[in-house]
């Protein structure tokens, strides 16, 4: 069972990784083959980041509102 949970929040992290490392790649002119114009590929880099770090903040938000461990509103 905690492996499939090290797995969930693991899969966040990676997808996180890729769009730092698309960013960085858009940065210095460097285009996949994959994307259509290197602006596409600044966009889906960013959207891949924000998802990530959203959905690993999400998850500690909750666990930690299941334990108790939130004062009020956050």
């Amino acid at each position: 069972m905690r492996l499939i949970a090290l797995l969930i929040l693991v899969t966040p992290g990676i997808i996180a990784t890729l769009g730092i490392k698309l960013i960085r790649d858009t940065l210095f002119g460097i285009s996949h083959p994959i994307f259509f114009h290197i602006s596409i590929q600044f966009i889906v880099g960013v959207l891949f980041l924000l998802g990530g770090i959203a959905f690993i903040g999400g998850f500690i938000r909750h666990r930690d509102k299941k334990r108790k461990q939130t004062n009020g509103r956050f």
